[in-house]
């Protein structure tokens, strides 16, 4: 009896998928493009994974940098806007 429910419930869930993409199929109107599952190759991720190598000491350092550079730079600019939305308006006030 509960293997019949969570049959149920299973069915139910690949039947509302099914719509999602449906829906999102018909907002997409006439645009062409196609939606459906992804594909699968292994052989692509096996190219991939053999021209990979482990980064030199300098190349990981520089990427190290520049990616603390850009968090930094995202952070400062949240701060601002912060800054400008919060406490500027309560000085006009």
């Amino acid at each position: 009896m509960a293997s019949q429910d969570k049959n149920n419930k299973n069915s139910n869930n690949n039947k509302k998928s099914k719509n999602n993409i449906g829906s999102v199929t018909d907002k997409l109107g006439s645009m062409n493009v196609k939606v459906g599952k992804p594909s699968f190759n292994i052989q692509e991720y096996i190219r991939v994974l053999k021209l990979a190598r482990k980064p030199s000491r300098d190349e990981f350092m520089m990427i190290s940098k520049i990616s603390v550079l850009g968090i930094a730079l995202i952070g400062m600019l949240g701060f601002i806007i912060y800054v400008l939305l919060t406490v500027v308006p309560e000085s006009f006030a």
